[in-house]
């Protein structure tokens, strides 16, 4: 009696199946894993920095320092380019940061634990924005321009999501283990969820990302991986010129880096004015009244503006929505410039206050996100461009959150917060000649 031989994998039809998944299945833990790290260093890692009793000078140098991989990530992302798979890519880098995060609860037990901390960080810092470049081109390559725009609302929800998370709920953890735990044993099991968190998604992903290939003619990019550096070198020059001579692309530089000029001022500056004493022209408010009314109301309408933001856009057309979104993300910073000028006392009105700003940040955000992917769909580096405009939108912020500091202090808060208003209006005359296209009825640009 013979058997007949079992039947083998066969990864082309694997590859099919998890592409013909719902994009749902994958995009929302996805960006949860695209935020969360990106919060453990610039949110997460600042408080704990100040429980361990560093001095507020060394832990901005520092982390402001750590920030900088997300602005120049476009300069590897070349290589990355050329990769096989952005599928294995995704889950090696979500791998690495969930060791990375699970390696400070060593680094913390450390007698130079400082020192160790920022190296740790560093690695995340540098993991993260890797991740950011092979799934956003994962997303752009599998999605259709339509599916983007209607889950592009999404991506900024779960990415704010991982903020709730880490912001909300790990910092209640560790508030509620320092008593037992002391601070190092707290903040070492804070990061060690975070860690466990970040390896279950990974192997999740496993499973679920689909493996999206697209490769890039030899022509074009070179083997980069047989040529070393200086195929590397080479694709990376290739990848500028070609960014420079896309259509409109100095228009669209001025823009991206302008979008976020006022949210990037108020995002740094708006907490402080929150908790600085009324006689300093704040509103006085206790660190958990903040948590409340910034951090889980203000997070919360976000994610609502966020959700709602890619629904609206997927209707009207990016085109015909970038002057609503525009007016969304900065006219509700005028709530800012009310609160200065009147100096409520009413939590509820403040939280009112700080969550229409933060639904309309939530809701105009997405316009930033949607150009700079329809700017680059065309090209034939996308991921590689793609990097490059986030990594032009990363500087912007970088510049305007540094200087505002500098800005509060000599206005005040609030002829600050008008200024921030003011910042809006180069981005409004830009809109006349932003390179955005109308999308045909079935998501492709015409």
């Amino acid at each position: 009696m013979t058997t007949s031989p079992s039947p083998r994998p066969n990864p082309a039809l694997d590859a099919g199946a998890a592409k013909r998944r719902s994009p749902a299945t994958w995009v929302l833990s996805l960006y949860f894993l695209q935020g969360l790290p990106f919060f453990m260093v610039n949110a997460v890692a600042g408080l704990m920095l100040k429980a361990l009793g560093i001095g507020n000078d060394e832990i901005a140098r520092w982390t402001g320092l750590l920030g900088l991989a997300w602005v120049f990530k476009p300069l590897w992302s070349p290589l990355l380019e050329v990769a096989p798979s952005k599928k294995w890519l995704v889950v090696g880098f979500q791998f690495v940061g969930a060791l990375a995060l699970a390696a400070m609860a060593l680094a913390l037990q450390l007698p130079a634990f400082f020192a160790a901390a920022i190296v740790v960080l560093a690695v995340v810092s540098i993991a993260s924005a890797s991740h950011d470049i092979a799934c956003d081109g994962l997303y752009i390559a599998t999605l259709s321009a339509r599916s983007r725009a209607v889950y592009a609302g999404w991506l900024g929800a779960c990415f704010n999501g991982a903020k709730l998370f880490a912001t909300g709920a790990l910092l209640i953890l560790a508030g509620s283990l320092e008593p037992r735990l002391g601070v190092v044993g707290a903040w070492s099991v804070v990061f060690l969820v975070a860690a466990a968190v970040m390896a279950v998604l990974a192997g999740y992903h496993v499973w679920a990302l689909p493996d999206t290939r697209a490769p890039v003619e030899p022509s074009q990019a070179g083997d980069a991986a047989a040529s070393g550096m200086g195929g590397m070198a080479g694709t990376l020059s290739d990848v500028l010129q070609s960014f420079i001579r896309l259509r409109g692309v100095w228009i669209a530089i001025a823009f991206i880096i302008l979008f976020r000029a006022g949210e990037a001022q108020v995002q740094t500056i708006g907490p402080l004015f929150l908790k600085d004493a009324r006689a300093a022209g704040g509103l006085g408010l206790g660190t958990a009244e903040v948590g409340w009314s910034y951090g889980a109301a203000g997070t919360l309408a976000f994610l609502a503006g966020s959700i709602l933001s890619g629904y609206f856009t997927a209707w009207l057309g990016l085109k015909r929505a970038l002057l609503p979104l525009v007016v969304a993300m900065n006219l509700p910073n005028l709530a800012f410039y009310l609160l200065a000028l009147w100096q409520p006392g009413e939590l509820w009105l403040i939280a009112a206050a700080v969550s229409l700003e933060t639904f309309g940040y939530g809701f105009g955000f997405v316009a930033v996100i949607l150009f700079m992917m329809q700017f680059v769909a065309d090209s034939r580096y996308q991921t590689a461009h793609y990097a490059l405009a986030t990594g032009v939108m990363a500087l912007g912020y970088v510049l305007f959150k540094t200087v505002s500091g500098d800005l509060q202090a000599a206005l005040g808060y609030q002829h600050f917060f008008l200024w921030v208003l003011a910042c809006a209006l180069p981005v409004f005359a830009l809109l006349r000649w932003l390179p955005a296209r109308e999308e045909s009825a079935g998501g492709a640009p015409t």
